[in-house]
């Protein structure tokens, strides 16, 4: 039996799908439906530490910046789950990171447009019926069907990034952050002396963080070491944030490439810096390992990147390093190497079918308008949006999930051909372009 058209198909579902599929759940007339290959809903499991929170406020749900009411709020989880009285008094603007996986998987469970161990394999093109058409392959069975859908948006996430000194080397004794609490118990069992982290984003904070804290049982030396000019804080001040909002993400989207390409290297700290309270914390078991004297030692090492990787006969890993302020190569040897390196955006296998489609900038990246949809060749009429796929056409605002509803209203009022949410309009203070002539 062939199943119903689709008016909008979703491959991924990670927060910013899922908000996609939380609002498309509040429009009944609305075909829609999201496939993942996973057998559920997951997020960052390899980071996933008890202790940390996240770094947006609760507000940055799934629907809440745009459909505050929706019952598929985080707020109305908390209600659900009896927890509404003891968040109230713990006043916690920023909630524990598991708790909002939680939400998510929650709400992931219960949306009927969501569909887990479901392998989107290849998206083509029928210019015929004018219609998206997806070969979904169900990864339990091997059973292999199709659907057709007028729109398509992709929200397959980022990848890990090793550089390629590192890459090289990858294995048991050089993984990436994303890895890290999949498999540090290996590296303590192994009896590995020296962890080395590099990297010094918020997933560096934290690796680093929690290696201090199994430093007393592992018995490892801890080293850190950032490129960086430091191991500097997230930029979290008032008008600053105002950077990641709607209005900012329409002033960068109109700007040339290259302008947008030059303020994404110098906002870095928008969106790779470390918060101020794993920092805190941070100085603060440095502080215990002085009073506790007997500890191995703990190195920080700014301005220092790593140039070059190479096995040593033990099993561990010689580092080339440089030094960005005195240009002076030196030398390390660590027995194991966390790269909190960050991730990067990928082109799904999916799109081989149609990548001769698809418009792309000189670095093979997607051209992506305002409105969040992917350019195409004119004889493709259906609308084709990415998700988080956008940091370099819509600046830092793309990864932040504070601006998951506002996006997915904006891909659903397109689909709809009308204004089905109302979206934020005054979102900042700022005139970010220039001021009009008098």
């Amino acid at each position: 039996m062939t199943e119903p058209e689709l008016d909008l198909a979703a491959v991924g579902i990670g927060p910013f799908n899922l908000a996609l599929a939380a609002l498309a759940d509040e429009v009944p007339e609305l075909r829609f439906a999201a496939f993942d290959r996973r057998p559920a809903y997951d997020w960052h499991p390899g980071l996933m530490f008890d202790w940390a929170s996240l770094q947006v406020s609760f507000l940055a749900d799934l629907v809440s910046l745009v459909r505050p009411t929706s019952r598929w709020s985080f707020l109305n989880y908390l209600a659900e789950h009896d927890r509404m009285y003891p968040f109230y008094i713990a006043e916690r603007f920023h909630v524990p990171r598991r708790e909002y996986t939680d939400y998510c998987a929650w709400a992931a469970a219960r949306l009927p447009g969501c569909h887990f161990g479901t392998d989107v394999t290849e998206v083509a093109w029928d210019a015929d019926a004018e219609r998206w058409r997806l070969t979904l392959v169900e990864v339990a069975t091997g059973a292999v069907r199709h659907r057709t859908a007028r729109h398509l948006v992709l929200g397959v996430g980022t990848e890990p990034v090793l550089p390629e000194p590192l890459r090289r080397l990858a294995g048991d004794r050089v993984l990436h952050s994303g890895d890290y609490l999949r498999r540090i118990d290996a590296l303590a069992e192994a009896g590995v002396r020296e962890v080395t982290v590099v990297g010094s984003g918020q997933s560096g904070g934290e690796v680093f963080l929690d290696l201090l804290r199994r430093q007393r049982q592992a018995g490892w030396a801890v080293s850190w070491l950032t490129r960086s000019w430091g191991f500097a804080p997230l930029d979290y001040s008032k008008l600053v944030l105002e950077y990641t909002t709607p209005a900012y993400m329409r002033y960068f989207n109109a700007l040339p490439p290259a302008t947008r390409d030059r303020l994404i290297a110098s906002q870095w700290q928008l969106y790779k810096g470390i918060d101020t309270e794993t920092i805190d914390l941070i100085h603060q078991e440095l502080y215990d390992h002085l009073l506790d004297g007997d500890r191995p030692p703990v190195t920080l090492l700014p301005a220092t990147g790593v140039r070059d990787a190479a096995a040593t006969a033990d099993g561990g890993v010689r580092l080339t390093t440089w030094h960005a302020d005195t240009e002076q190569e030196g030398a390390r040897e660590t027995g194991a190497v966390i790269a909190a390196t960050g991730y990067a955006a990928r082109r799904p296998d999916c799109l081989a079918p149609v990548e001769k489609l698809i418009a792309w900038d000189e670095q093979g990246r997607y051209d992506v308008s305002e409105g969040h949809r992917v350019a195409t060749v004119p004889e493709v009429t259906g609308g084709l949006f990415v998700q988080n796929a956008e940091l370099h056409t819509h600046g830092a605002a793309a990864p932040d999930l504070g601006i998951g509803a506002y996006r997915s209203a904006l891909i659903l009022n397109a689909v709809a051909d009308r204004e089905v949410f109302r979206v934020p309009r005054a979102t900042a203070f700022q005139t970010f372009g220039p001021v009009p002539g008098s």
